[in-house]
């Protein structure tokens, strides 16, 4: 699980990189046990409420307590992050 402060981080790295492989092996590095994926933000169920959202792209909070995974918006049940990048039309 992550805090807030490791939240902001993990935003913060997305902010600075490219939402690519090598931005999530460092995340995965940093963070062990967290799950973190990247995707386009069609890609993310229409009805889903984003963590944050920044410049280019979303970011919304993953629970797997339970077998399969949810997005939620609580960050004290999430077990991962998905990066979503925003394409503007």
């Amino acid at each position: 699980m992550l805090n807030q402060s490791q939240l902001e981080e993990v935003i913060h790295a997305a902010e600075q990189s490219t939402l690519d492989e090598r931005l999530l092996a460092t995340l995965r590095a940093a963070y062990p046990g967290v799950h973190f994926t990247c995707c386009m933000d069609d890609d993310v169920s229409v009805n889903a409420k984003p963590y944050a959202q920044r410049p280019g792209f979303n970011v919304y909070l993953v629970n797997s307590s339970n077998h399969c995974s949810t997005l939620t918006n609580d960050p004290d049940i999430a077990s991962g992050v998905v990066l979503a990048e925003v394409i503007e039309d």
